[in-house]
């Protein structure tokens, strides 16, 4: 059974009639007295919950019935409904255990696909069969591994990938966030439909509308053709967003909009245009410590981290080095039509033992650098000694009294810069930050560079 809680007669009879035509049992209630009883005797499967329920609009009244009902019904999942303006008293109720929370006026689509949602992974009796077996049919998307931190992942993948709930993929630049989205995707409805990847680190604020809503032909100076924006192109399918910690506060607001109201529209159109996606974001910031710092939209965050599956770095999941290594090495044979190499056991343990700031990337580069270079058929510890380089650390940490913030990233920079003979993508690596975020720092303080 599904409890609505509105003081509005109109809406209770709009959703009960709605849910009961999708074949949900209903009980609509007016106020905090009525569902308190009701909660008492039944335990609802989902509550959907205004947040007023008086002629004040503070919301006050709605997050004392939030509280109560979550004492009562501690695994029952609420959504709740407020008016667009009232987004940050919506917040304080995903602060308070809500699940979920929804603007008026809603698309039924997507409150529906919300509900189905809630109800799926609050589900106990559907936990029993998403441990992650080798005949399951999970496509792991070219996720190589077998650690149980790995696993556990997986595991989790496989159980959201079927809903429609937005995922927050979080870890360490390197670790592979990307493959987690692609393995959401390709295990979902959806995976038939389209995958649209977006880099929002290399998106400027200028082009953002521009890039992901699309614009009309004359919309600005440039605009000679119709453009698809990223999430017409993504419709029925699923859009990546990586790097959504770098995005500025005034596109935080544009994306949020669209991401609650699933519309959107092109610049120079008037008419929004309506899109059906899935959402999979994806950083390597602490997106928590950005919204305490008020860098990151709180509503924002919420919106995005429905679900978060946070990847571990490759240092702790060290078992699964040997495996990375033979798949590099076999992989970069078999795309430059190379003899097989093979990697000695002292050659594996050596690279098990590094500490990889940069994660899988920059094992994946060590490897092949080693391939190629050394040109041999059997790689020892010795040919992969040769060619690891760290980046030295020594003379960042000098002379940093009396230094901004700042100062002392510009700094850092350049010193990188010096250390890897201007090679970006090594430069990015050794900082542990996407080659994008290192161009907008480059740009940022002006610091000149041959790539």
């Amino acid at each position: 059974m599904i409890l609505i809680i509105d003081d509005d007669s109109a809406i209770r009879s709009s959703l009960s009639f709605m849910l009961k035509r999708a074949k949900y049992d209903v009980l609509a209630v007016s106020g905090p007295k009525e569902a308190i009883e009701t909660v008492r005797s039944v335990t609802p499967q989902l509550i959907l919950m205004d947040m007023n329920f008086s002629l004040s609009t503070n919301g006050e009244e709605g997050l004392i019935l939030l509280r109560q009902v979550k004492l009562f019904c501690p695994d029952v999942p609420v959504i709740l409904m407020t008016a667009w303006g009232s987004i940050p008293l919506a917040v304080q109720g995903m602060q308070a255990g809500a699940f979920d929370f929804i603007t008026k006026p809603w698309n039924n689509a997507a409150l529906m696909q919300r509900i189905e949602t809630a109800l799926e992974l609050t589900s106990k009796d559907k936990s029993a069969d998403t441990v992650l077996t080798d005949d399951d049919g999970f496509d792991r998307s070219h996720i190589i591994g077998k650690s149980k931190a790995l696993l556990d992942v997986l595991t989790t993948v496989k159980r959201v990938a079927r809903t429609g709930a937005s995922v927050l993929v979080t870890g360490e630049s390197g670790t592979g966030k990307e493959l987690i989205a692609e393995a959401v995707h390709m295990n979902s409805p959806r995976r038939n439909k389209p995958f649209v990847k977006v880099n929002l680190g290399g998106i400027s604020q200028t082009l953002f509308e521009s890039e992901m809503f699309g614009h009309k032909k004359g919309a600005f100076t440039d605009a000679v053709t119709d453009r698809k924006g990223r999430f017409e192109l993504a419709d029925k399918g699923t859009i990546f967003l990586d790097e959504i910690g770098e995005l500025d506060l005034s596109c935080q607001v544009k994306l949020l909009r669209v991401l609650q109201e699933q519309t959107f529209e092109p610049l120079g159109e008037s008419r929004p245009r309506k899109v059906d996606v899935r959402v999979v974001c994806a950083t390597n910031a602490n997106l928590e410590q950005m919204v305490r710092e008020h860098t990151f939209r709180e509503d924002l965050f919420y919106r995005i981290n429905l679900i978060t599956v946070h990847l571990p770095a490759l240092r702790e999941r060290r078992e699964d080095i040997p495996l990375l290594a033979r798949h590099f090495a076999d992989s970069r044979c078999k795309a430059d039509g190379l003899s097989p190499v093979e990697l000695t056991d002292d050659a594996l343990d050596y690279l098990s033992r590094l500490p990889y700031p940069g994660n899988i990337r920059e094992l994946k580069n060590l490897v092949e650098r080693t391939l190629l270079v050394c040109g041999k058929q059997l790689l020892t510890a010795d040919d992969f000694k040769a060619q690891y380089h760290p980046a030295s650390t020594t003379s960042v940490t000098e002379n940093l009294q009396g230094l901004t913030l700042e100062e002392l990233e510009k700094r850092t920079i350049m010193q990188a810069l010096e250390a890897h003979g201007n090679n970006l993508s090594q430069v990015a690596l050794s900082l542990g930050i996407s080659r994008a975020a290192l161009y907008r720092r480059l740009e940022k303080y002006g610091i000149s560079f041959n790539d």
